[in-house]
């Protein structure tokens, strides 16, 4: 999944398209900030503080200048967050979601905006989850209803200007 984003990365920075990203991180050292599922046990039980190196992108999908990092803490960068806003103070009408973990944070920021009346294109080999069971199934479930389930060649030629 990293090379694919990687692919889609420099073609929205090629043609000056916006990139923004969504990443849990707590702004308490302690994580008392994050929402109660992010204090459950399993994949969320982790707490990420905003400025540790566990929090960081890799270098590979680093931000640069201009590009947007919201923090969040619960699975949606929708919920508790301005993202929603900045997207409409932008102009942005379809969001290109890709990510971690398929079946938490990208579905729930998927539904998040396709209820907010975004047209949403998920990138299903820019995406993972714990398994390919749960990262099929949750594609399958959100194609045609909050979104579009593309692959990056695809959304390549979709968006090619």
């Amino acid at each position: 999944m990293i090379p694919n984003n990687v692919k889609l990365l420099q073609h929205f920075r090629n043609y000056n398209m916006t990139v923004t990203y969504g990443r849990i991180a707590s702004l308490r050292d302690d994580g008392a900030d994050r929402s109660a599922v992010q204090k459950s046990d399993g994949w969320n039980g982790i707490n990420l503080h905003v400025d540790s190196f566990a929090a960081q992108m890799i270098d590979e999908l680093e931000p640069q200048k201009n590009e947007i990092v919201v923090n969040k803490t619960t699975d949606s960068v929708t919920t508790g967050t301005n993202y929603l806003q900045l997207l409409r103070n932008m102009g942005v009408e379809t969001v290109i979601v890709t990510g971690i973990v398929t079946d938490q944070c990208v579905a729930s920021t998927v539904r998040g905006l396709a209820d907010d009346g975004f047209q949403v294109i998920c990138v299903e080999d820019c995406c993972a989850a714990g398994s390919m069971a749960l990262h099929n199934a949750e594609l399958t479930i959100m194609n045609g209803v909050y979104c579009s389930v593309l692959n990056t060649k695809e959304v390549l030629d979709l968006i090619n200007p």
